[in-house]
């Protein structure tokens, strides 16, 4: 028990950081209206590339047999390129709608 108070009260400004990171994420979204969901969403998965750098990094520094590092940047690695390709297809998709068709 101890153990976990003192990583509490060393993290203690991230925990409150990632707090406020919900609420806020909550209230933004939850003002968006339903007709820009999509197309906020959509956009927001095309610019995930940021978490595959990240978990690029994360693996690149990770020692050899830090296996929970390696595999958890792994699977960062393949959920967000799987993110950034299907906000890349929604907005291909909806942009589709609204050509000309001849």
């Amino acid at each position: 028990m101890e153990a976990i108070l003192n990583w509490i009260s060393e993290y203690q400004q991230m925990i409150y950081i990632v707090v406020l990171m919900v609420f806020v994420g909550i209230e933004v979204i939850g003002r968006v209206p339903s007709v820009l969901h999509t197309p906020l969403m959509s956009g927001a998965n095309a610019i995930h590339g940021v978490v595959i750098i990240g978990a690029i990094i994360v693996m690149g520094k990770a020692e050899p047999d830090n296996y929970t590092a390696l595999i958890l940047g792994f699977l960062a690695v393949i959920l967000g390129t799987l993110n950034v390709v299907g906000g890349f297809v929604v907005t291909d998709r909806m942009l589709e709608m609204f050509k000309k068709k001849k």
